[in-house]
């Protein structure tokens, strides 16, 4: 897969997204550096006014591999629903990937956009 191709995945998946009328407005930015490495930003408003900030650092030149990764989600004043993200943490929390909520910091498996678009959508439709 190409870097193109998968911005491109990922903006059809907003497109869709945006049907079920929960998100409000989305802004996406796609820095390749190479035709296999790039940088995808996004942010991404709801209907409550919550906002999700993500970004990606990705490398496709042989798996995908998520070099850099967060997906930070708020609700309208600015406090921390949950965070996904890789960056190292002193002291150490003993494993890379991990979700920050507002109470805790827990391992967690390094998401993708959907996953993270449809647990904000449950969380808005209280599903």
């Amino acid at each position: 897969m190409l870097f193109s191709e998968y911005a491109a995945d990922v903006q059809r998946h907003i497109a869709e997204f945006s049907q079920c009328s929960l998100l409000v407005t989305s802004e996406l930015t796609a820095d390749m550096r190479t035709e296999q490495i790039g940088l995808l930003k996004g942010i991404l408003t709801f209907v409550d006014g919550s906002v999700l900030f993500f970004k990606e650092y990705l490398d496709f030149r042989t798996t995908i591999e998520k070099k850099m990764y967060s997906f930070h989600y708020q609700d309208a004043q600015a406090v921390l629903r949950f965070r996904y993200d890789n960056a190292a943490h002193k002291p150490d929390l003993g494993f890379q990937d991990h979700k920050h909520t507002p109470k805790t910091t827990v391992q967690s498996v390094g998401p993708d956009l959907a996953d993270v678009m449809n647990e904000i959508a449950n969380y808005l439709t209280g599903s």
